[in-house]
């Protein structure tokens, strides 16, 4: 093994290639050290053989193709520059993951495509993670920096560099998206809402479009971030670094000037932009030198006022927002100022009314004459005098740019210092973290000054990377006590030296600008005699005008044409004095600040990268005197370079992959050059120069076990057995140390482990499959052996049966002639029997018709005869009959009118009504008894007749006796005659039979004719039915294929309108979460102004918002009667005088009631018929009779009468009332009291019966009204029949009036009867229904056996006995209960009477004891009714009164003080069932203050508790349980029907009579929602650490994951490693920590409806972690973690079985991680598994699926990673999709809360109120 040569046969190198860079190729023959050739062949299978040589070394080893894709090219065995640039681009490519570590660097490549991994959702995810737990994100080096401020509280930097195009600016914003959402202010001050505004007015000013970038940062700026001390955001602070101001007149073809003059341009036809004077972009020069003045998807009127928003966000007001736009306006005018040269050539002018010259300086507010004048001249000062020189065209046109480029920097200055101010706070800024996005290293065709300074600023950025990297190299040998070797890494001072050092360059550069006429080619000779011996300094061969200098990426020439200029940064001082002048302040201030805060503030930090002395210079001529821009650039660089020692950097390198601007298209070669110029390969070379790849020792033995022998692995010491492994494995012990926690490998040594382990599972296989393919062939030779033995077998059987059947045939041909001869003769003897028997049936048939003929005739005869004499009798019938009916009709006419009025006059008095009813009472009676003693005669009549039967049958008997005798004694002699009569009679019975005979067969024939015919009409019938069936058929089928249609779409809209209930639910519900949390910041802010007012307090309040928002209206009650008169009589007489008859008073009262309400039905009824009466009258024309007349004075005497009478009665109870009240009120013996009470019950009772009669009394004139049109109807119908009978005689009424009269009659008669036809109609069809639904009763009771029965029949036997048994059991259940309720109802009022006895017992007593002053009568009855009203109330009322006073203490005792434990033993919802009894009686005593006053009370003290205790989940779940039962108590007793129906008597008469409490019920149904949500949140905070730990990193089936090589990130790297971090937690934990809170919620009686939601909502959030971390880690995504999780689901679902929670729809929502699971199992390869996982994963979206697929990482090399043909395929079969384009499930998506009624069982009368609870004060009523 120690003689391991990695050049052999089959392993795969890298060569250098001109296009990729490098391509990979594989060794063909073993390589011996020395030899000059190797043998290679490459991917396209072409030969190639390589030189090796002094130069020419050996090529660079391939890593495993395990190893490739990996999250951190440090895991990597072969660390070099092809390793590194072939993983990013398979991770790039292949997986889309932009993201790779690199040791402590994060590797950005920009995708140039929008991607859905920065949502808030990601961040939630990355969030409290450790560094290597997840993938590689800009999110994690956030968190990273986050987690060790606070941990190590020391400040942070994150450096985000590469070059422009690369994505810098995106991934600082991301960054601090991260810090505003995770460490989101306290308070409500928007501090991070401001740090992410400052982000588009920073891009708007200082960001422009170049042909490498859209959006290129001309600038570079470092923002710290400041937190308090529980690391929130409290403010930033902003610096900026060298602006490119060039870029403000002049712009390369196809770039553009900065956003904000574009984004201005395009909103200039707004009305508010009118006074600027501008027009499109195209028309000034400033904005059109690079011809394109668009960016593609780019619109520049949205984000100008998306720039608006931000400056009005950060507080600029908009008078400034207008004096920053009129500033960019006037440069652009100041752009196009023409100026034009005057003949000389030395001097200029700018042309008359030039218009742009005038907006500038009415935009800037200064005089347009001095503007003019100084634009064209110039002013010298000397030491004697002033001169005012001309300038020539070309030197003005460069003094207006430099103004502009001047006012423009001054500008952005501004704008910065007051982002900075917007920024800014009075807090205590504990830490901070900074975010330095800074250009990265550059080099063009052409460079110049600001290339300098962007490549000065990164020499110094990569001197501190080295150093930082180097220092933790350092560090790790350090704490693992391993020997420490220095590593040669390059150090780039002698660079940095050559450019800062004294005499650098940059002091060369500032000497020649202060020369009078210092030049730049002056300045780069004196660079060529200065640096010519310096090792990074060369002078080109063809060039005296630049130099070239050897940065640590490039070598870079720079031209240096433009130096002095640009680092002079000239300005003209009259121009700069005009622009102070100006009118406007805010210009004036503009460049007045600079000079005023550099002379006041010279020590302090500022926004700007200009760092000024303390000293002031002193002002030479013609120029404004501040130190150069390459001193101030290196001033500023110095301060963010001890900004940056300061604090712990992170490094973000980000890479541009193409120069298109592809999304996913890579260039290697440009790929390289940035991995060089940014670091990354010097810090993949400390890496490997060292000890790259690091094991722990756990580890390192689950991955190399395999190499172990069976010895070593029963040893526990793992490092022990680790280091023997190692020691028999690699000889060459440099190769490896063992430090206290970790292994160290030297570069390609993990590569060698994984061969040897490789080799070890490719015997392994070789001797399971030698084995298998011995046993396979074994079981081949076995069932050849037995297919030849059966087939020899079959065969002799096939031989067997052939000879068998050979004699079977020939003794069936013997029997087939037999029978064949058989058949013939018999066929020709049946022949002519048939004709013999035709023969004989034709002859009898003809002699039969002729009898029947001769028949015929005489019966024809006989009918014709017979039916002429019946019409002649019928005829002569119907005469006579007529004459007699005419008779009987007048008759009857004569007497009916004489019946008529005799019965209109006895209908006028009642007392022949009552003689009516009296007779026919009397009648009945009379009835019932003659049917009694008709019964009993028929009784005794049948006993009679049954005797006499049985006396003739003995009497019968005799004589047969005597008749036998008499025939023996003679006998002989009458022998004869009777032989002779006999004969006779025989005779006559066969020509009987005879005639009989014929008889019937002509009667047959007939019938067989009709019966023929009949058969035939069938025949045709049932064709038609049958066509008829067919249609009907295809009609239901049709009609089938509609319905079922109907029922989807009807399945459809019903899913359709769940989803929008769901969704608006969805909504209210988080609506209220966020009124909840507005409610939460307004008590904090509340809290914070108290804690701010020292020695002020708050007086307590108990009244919230809820008491001004709900206007509860008072309701008063008015009692029908003389209530209100029984109430002050209560009151005179006292509460305590008035106990004992107050329920029969109350049922008096009641009964009074009920006959006033029937009087009034009754009197409109009765004023229906007297306007159906007048509208009759009118009709026929006041026709209208006495009699109705008289009818209408009855009802109306009747009605008074009633009336009287209920008068009477009433004033009968109040004289009772009095009689009561003077009784009690006298001080008289006993004798006299039982003797008063004796009289109450007589009147009492005798009010009763009044009160029946006068009822029945009542019913019996509403049957009189109804039944007198009826008896009239029945006396019109004769009428009728009498006025018909005249008409068919014609005899015309004598009398036109009596004839007219009798017409009236008979049409009101017939409206009569077509009234009671109606209402007969209508009662049959009201019992029709009952009868129906009787009916539809009993067919569900008989289902429901049939199904028990049918039940019953499928069971076995013994399951058939034990399910009778069973039913049996709970029917005799079922029957003792009600039997149980039944004895305890008689009880209830055995009790009842007993107690209302002993309490009248008592009474008496008291009043026979007390006495005779008042004071002391008086307080007695008090104190005895507290008792007596206890003992009375406790069992029949549930209610319970408490003083007003007493509401405080009740809701402290029953809300603020009580523990869930102090009632656990009690009935669940204790405090609930005791606050409605309170609420029960506030109604009952009609206080609407009191009901209003405790509702507001118990909501406000809830929401206190539980803000209280907002992270306890058993208080929550308590009150969550309290709230929702007391708002079910509001609903069960509000005396809605809807509510009411599983109600018991008892509990429908506890019902609420005053108040509907609809908007309380409403308050409570957001206050449960409100705590549901607050649940939620408590459960889900303690399970979210336990989650991803438990379904994903605990081996739950053990040994089944595997171990990758991991790199510098390793798993929990940012964690504390000393053991004192958090303990990982397991499947078991998580499940018990569900099991608890499912206990808990049914220990406090909480609704099983809404313990199944939480649940739901709880595994929604398991599932959406989980997937979350699933779906941004690829170390989980393996084949044997998808065995571990779907172990893990299936103990999850086997609890909800334990827990009978499958109905709680909680197991779907673990759906997609189900699929995941899956999908990391399932086979990858062929395009049906393609199909396959398409069909399966329904629950997870495309870009789920993809993710998988792309970090699905095979754990050793036997498996095979998913390839991208496949992935696309996937991609392909999923278009079809509509999927959110979301990648992780959303972690705060709460399912809408339904909280379904469940009414209690509970009687409020047997509560037990334990005296534990302190609420003694309450009283039982």
């Amino acid at each position: 093994m120690s003689e391991y040569y990695p050049y052999c046969q089959r392993t795969r190198v890298w060569i250098a290639d001109s296009e990729d860079v490098w391509k990979p190729a594989e060794i063909t023959k073993d390589y011996k050290e020395g030899e000059p050739i190797l043998h290679l062949r490459q991917e396209d299978e072409t030969p190639l053989e390589y030189r090796i040589g002094p130069k020419d070394p050996l090529p660079f080893l391939r890593n495993p193709d395990i190893l490739v894709g990996e999250n951190d090219l440090t895991a990597l065995s072969y660390l070099h520059e092809p390793a590194v640039l072939h993983n990013l681009k398979v991770r790039f490519l292949e997986s889309n993951h932009i993201y790779t570590y690199c040791g402590i660097v994060l590797v950005a490549i920009n995708p140039y495509e929008q991607l859905a991994i920065y949502g808030e959702e990601v961040i939630n995810a990355y969030s409290g993670q450790n560094m290597g737990d997840m993938d590689p994100h800009i999110f994690a080096v956030a968190e990273e920096a986050y987690k060790q401020m606070a941990r190590d509280e020391r400040n942070q930097s994150i450096i985000v560099s590469g070059e422009s195009g690369a994505g810098k600016t995106v991934s600082a914003k991301y960054a601090m998206r991260f810090f505003a959402t995770v460490g989101g202010s306290a308070g409500n001050t928007n501090v991070e809402e401001k740090v992410l505004a400052s982000s588009p007015i920073m891009e708007a000013i200082g960001n422009a479009k170049t042909t490498r970038n859209d959006n290129s940062s001309r600038f570079g700026k470092y923002i710290q971030i400041g937190f308090d001390r529980q690391y929130h955001i409290i403010g930033a602070n902003m610096r900026t670094y060298l602006l490119e101001k060039s870029r403000v007149v002049f712009q390369a073809e196809d770039e553009r000037n900065y956003h904000i003059f574009y984004q201005l341009c395009a909103c200039a036809s707004l009305p508010e932009f009118k006074d600027l004077a501008l027009s499109s972009a195209e028309d000034f020069i400033y904005t059109s030198f690079g011809e394109n003045i668009f960016i593609e998807g780019v619109n520049d009127a949205v984000d100008f006022e998306k720039t608006k928003e931000a400056f009005t966000l950060l507080g600029v007001k908009e008078n400034m927002q207008s004096s920053i736009i009129k500033i960019i306006a006037a440069i652009l005018h100041l752009g196009n100022v023409e100026i034009c040269s005057e003949r000389d050539g030395d001097s200029c002018h700018v042309l008359g009314e030039d218009r742009h010259l005038k907006h500038f300086c009415r935009l800037l507010g200064v005089e347009l004459e001095q503007m003019e004048h100084w634009l064209c001249h110039r002013k010298l000062v000397t030491s004697s005098e002033t001169y005012v020189k001309n300038m020539s065209c070309k030197q003005a046109s460069n003094a207006r740019d430099a103004l502009a480029k001047h006012i423009y920097a001054h500008m952005f200055d501004w704008i910065v210092e007051h982002v900075n101010k917007a920024l800014h706070t009075t807090a205590k800024q504990r830490s901070f973290i900074g975010v330095l996005d800074i250009y990265g290293f550059e080099t063009f065709e052409i460079n110049s000054f600001e290339q300098f300074c962007i490549n000065y600023a990164n020499e110094k950025l990569q001197q501190q990377f080295n150093s930082h990297v180097f220092k933790l190299e350092q560090e790790e040998y350090m704490k693992e006590q391993i020997p420490w070797t220095l590593i040669d890494f390059y150090d780039n001072q002698p660079c940095i030296d050559l450019i800062e050092a004294k005499l650098g360059i940059l002091d060369l550069l500032d000497e020649e600008c202060r020369v009078p006429k210092g030049t730049d080619e002056n300045w780069c000779q004196k660079l060529y005699g200065k640096h010519s011996g310096s090792a990074h300094f060369q002078k080109p061969r063809m060039s005296n005008t630049s130099f070239i200098i050897i940065h640590f990426a490039d070598k870079v020439e720079y031209q240096c044409e433009g130096f002095l200029e640009k680092n002079r940064d000239t300005v003209y001082e009259e121009q700069i004095n005009i622009l102070k002048a100006s009118k406007f302040q805010m210009v004036a201030d503009l460049f007045l600040e600079k000079k005023e805060s550099s002379s006041s503030t010279p020590g302090s930090k500022t926004s700007r990268i200009n760092v000024r002395s303390a000293k002031t210079v002193p002002k030479t001529p013609n120029k404004e005197h501040r130190k150069t821009v390459g001193h101030q650039f290196r001033s500023s660089l110095q301060l963010l370079m001890e900004t940056l020692n300061a604090t712990t950097p992170h490094y973000v390198r980000c890479i541009k992959p193409n120069d298109e601007k592809m999304s996913f298209v890579f260039d290697s070669k440009r790929a390289v050059q940035q991995l060089r110029a940014c670091g990354v390969l010097e810090t993949i070379r400390i890496s490997a120069a060292g000890y790259p790849s690091r094991w722990t020792y756990q580890d390192f033995f689950n991955r190399y076990r395999v190499l172990m022998k069976r010895a070593d692995m029963t040893n526990s010491d793992k490092k022990l057995v680790c280091r023997n492994l190692l020691a028999t494995l690699i000889k060459d012990e440099d190769k490896f140390q063992f430090g206290k926690t970790k292994i160290f490998f030297r570069a390609g040594q993990v590569a060698y482990l994984e061969k040897l382990r490789a080799d070890k599972f490719r015997s392994a296989c070789i001797k399971i499959q030698k084995t298998v393919r011995g046993w396979l062939q074994r079981l081949r030779y076995r069932k050849i052996r037995r297919s030849a033995v059966l087939l020899q077998r079959y065969g002799r059987g096939y031989m067997a049966r052939r000879y068998a059947e050979q004699l079977r045939l020939t003794r069936a041909a013997v029997i087939c002639q037999k029978q064949c001869r058989m058949v013939r003769d018999r066929r020709a003897f049946l022949r002519v029997r048939r004709a013999v028997v035709t023969i004989q049936a034709y002859t009898r048939g003809m002699y039969t018709r002729r009898i029947f003929k001769e028949f015929l005739l005489h019966h024809k005869a006989m009918v014709i005869q017979k039916n002429v004499r019946g019409w002649l009798a019928r005829k002569k019938f119907r005469r006579a009959r007529d004459a007699a009916v005419t008779i009987q009709c007048a008759v009857r006419c004569m007497r009916a009118k004489r019946l008529t009025k005799q019965l209109k006059i006895d209908a006028r008095s009642a007392q022949h009504l009552k003689k009516l009813n009296s007779g026919m009472e009397n009648k009945i009676v009379q009835l019932q008894r003659k049917m009694d003693d008709q019964s009993k005669d028929l009784k005794t009549q049948n006993e009679q007749l049954l005797s006499h039967n049985n006396n003739l049958g003995s009497e019968v008997g005799k004589l047969q006796k005597e008749l036998q005798q008499v025939r023996l004694r003679h006998g002989d002699g009458n022998q004869l005659t009777s032989l002779q009569e006999e004969l006779a009679r025989l005779r006559a019975e066969l020509k009987e039979s005879h005639d009989l005979n014929q008889r019937q067969e002509a009667e047959h024939g007939s019938e067989k004719l009709v019966l023929t015919q009949r058969v035939e009409e069938l025949e045709k019938e049932n064709h038609l039915l049958k066509s008829d069936k067919e249609q009907m058929n295809h009609k239901l089928l049709q009609h089938s294929k509609s319905t079922e249609d109907q029922e989807s779409s009807a399945s459809q809209r019903e899913t359709d309108l769940q989803k929008d209930l769901d969704q608006e639910r969805l909504r209210y519900q988080n609506l209220l979460k966020e009124f909840s949390r507005m409610e939460q910041r307004f008590d904090n802010l509340e809290e914070e102004v108290a804690l701010t007012k020292r020695g002020h307090r708050r007086n307590p309040s108990n009244v919230s918002s809820l008491e001004s928002d709900s206007n509860y209206p008072s309701i008063s009650t008015s009692e029908v009667g003389d209530a209100e008169d029984a109430i002050q009589m209560v009151e005179d007489i006292g509460v305590e005088k008035a106990a004992m008859d107050i329920s029969i008073f109350m049922k008096l009262q009641k009964r009074v009631r009920e006959l006033e309400l029937e009087r009034k039905r009754l009197q409109a009824h009765i004023d229906k018929m007297e306007e159906l009466a007048k509208s009759k009258v009118t009709e026929r024309r006041n026709l209208t009779s006495q009699d109705e007349v008289a009818d209408l004075a009855y009802n109306s005497l009747k009605r008074q009468e009633l009336e009287s009478e209920n008068k009477k009665l009433k004033n009968d109870l109040n004289e009772m009332r009095r009689t009561v009240s003077d009784r009690v009120s006298d001080d008289s013996s006993s004798n006299e009291l039982q003797e008063s009470y004796k009289l109450l019950l007589t009147q009492l009772k005798a009010a009763n019966e009044e009160l029946d009669m006068r009822k029945e009394e009542v019913l019996l004139l509403r049957t009189k009204i109804v039944s007198g049109p009826q008896q009239n109807g029945l006396v019109d119908s004769e009428k009728v029949s009498s006025i018909e009978a005249e008409v068919n005689n014609k005899k015309p009424p004598k009398d036109k009036e009596e004839a007219l009269k009798a017409y009236q009659e008979v049409s009101e008669s017939k409206r009569v009867l077509e009234a009671q036809v109606q209402s007969l109609s209508r009662q049959h069809k009201d019992e029709l229904e009952a009868l129906h639904t009787q009916i539809e009763v009993l067919r569900g009771d008989l289902e429901k056996k049939t199904e028990a029965l049918n039940h019953t029949m499928s069971l076995s036997p013994e399951a058939q006995v034990e399910y009778s048994v069973q039913q049996e059991i709970t029917r005799l259940t079922n029957d003792n209960l009600d039997l149980k309720e039944l004895v305890e109802k008689l009880e209830k009022n055995e009790r009842k009477l007993k107690k209302q006895l002993r309490i009248y017992m008592k009474k008496i007593q008291e009043l026979e004891v007390s006495p005779v002053t008042p004071v002391d009568s008086r307080s007695r009855p008090e104190l005895s009714r507290q008792v007596t009203v206890q003992r009375r109330e406790k069992d029949f009322e549930g209610m319970l009164e408490y003083c007003k006073e007493d509401e405080a203490l009740l809701l402290k005792a029953l809300i603020a003080e009580i523990r869930p434990s102090s009632v656990s033993a009690t009935v669940p919802c204790l405090p609930a069932y005791i606050l409605f009894m309170c609420i029960r009686h506030a109604d009952y005593v009609n206080d609407d203050e009191k009901v209003e006053s405790l509702l507001t009370s118990t909501i406000n003290a809830i929401k206190k508790v539980l803000k209280k205790n907002v992270n306890d989940f058993e208080m929550v779940s308590f009150w969550l349980a309290n709230t929702s039962r007391l708002l079910h108590c509001l609903k069960q007793y509000s005396g809605d029907e809807a509510f009411m129906t599983q109600n018991t008597g008892k509990q429908n008469e506890h019902c609420l009579k005053n108040f509907d409490l609809a908007e309380y019920r409403q308050v409570l149904s957001d206050l449960s929602i409100q705590i549901y949500q607050q649940l939620i949140k408590v459960a889900e905070g303690i399970m979210q650490p336990m989650i991803v730990s438990a379904m994903l990193e605990s081996e739950s089936i053990p040994s089944l994951s595997g171990v990758k090589p991991m790199g510098y990130r390793n798993r929990s790297s940012s964690m504390d490693h000393d053991g004192n971090g958090p303990s990982t937690y397991t499947l078991g934990a998580l499940i018990r920590q569900l099991g608890q809170f499912h206990s808990v919620m049914g220990e406090h009686g909480l609704d099983p409806e809404i313990v199944s939601q939480v649940v739901r909502q709880l595994f929604h959030c398991i599932n959406a972690f989980t997937l979350n971390n699933l779906l941004l880690r690829k170390d989980v995504c393996s084949w044997s973690t998808g065995m571990q999780l779907r172990y893990n689901i299936s103990q999850m679902e086997e609890w909800l079985r334990a827990n009978n929670l499958q109905q709680s729809k909680a197991a779907p929502t673990l759906e997609p991680i189900i699929q995941a699971a899956q999908l990391l199992q399932v086979k990858k390869k062929t395009s049906q598994d393609a199909e396959a996982i398409c069909a399966l994963c329904t629950a997870l979206t495309m870009q789920q699926i993809v993710k998988i697929l792309n970090l699905y990482t095979p754990l050793n090399e036997f498996e095979e990673r998913v390839t991208v043909s496949f992935i696309r395929n996937i991609q392909s079969n999923l278009q079809e999709r509509n999927d959110a384009p979301t990648l992780l499930v959303d972690t705060k998506h709460t399912f809408p809360v339904l909280f379904p009624y469940t009414p209690s069982a509970l009687s409020l009368e047997t509560l037990h109120i334990p005296a534990s609870l302190g609420l003694g004060f309450l009283v039982r009523v």
